[in-house]
């Protein structure tokens, strides 16, 4: 009796860990990093004429060079959700339950992995856009 709800409960647990893995990644995999647009300082700036075009080019210069946040977070989470579940099984293993630990792991380390790698395709977006930029001869202040 006792361990049919304990049962019960973990699978309430990996039950929303799952949705809530599901709804992090479909929002993860809708943002892209579009919506970031360098302050350029036209002052100055002999070429201020071609800031729209080349931002526009920098854009997907920065787009290729990242990989884009999409693709990563998915590479991200297959494999953190593979450590994840790894780990899961070995402790859950340890607890008598391997397939809950390994769900649950997997879950998890899928999270994580897709949070870390969206976020660091992100920030090497926005150093390429930058340099490209400033490549260019603008001004780009942030």
């Amino acid at each position: 009796m006792v361990r049919d709800l304990l049962i019960l409960d973990i699978m309430r647990t990996y039950t929303r860990a799952c949705c809530f893995l599901v709804v992090a990644l479909t929002v993860g995999g809708c943002a892209t990093m579009g919506g970031y647009r360098p302050t350029v300082d036209p002052y100055n700036d002999p070429h201020a004429s071609r800031i729209p075009r080349d931002e526009a080019e920098c854009r997907e210069l920065a787009l290729d060079a990242s990989g884009g946040t999409a693709k990563q977070s998915t590479i991200g989470a297959a494999v953190g959700g593979l450590i994840g579940a790894a780990s899961g099984a070995a402790i859950g293993a340890a607890a008598g339950s391997p397939g809950t630990g390994a769900a649950i792991g997997a879950a998890t380390g899928g999270l994580g992995g897709a949070t870390f790698k969206g976020l660091t395709a992100e920030q090497r977006f926005k150093a390429a856009f930058q340099t490209c930029m400033r490549e260019r001869g603008h001004h780009v202040l942030d």
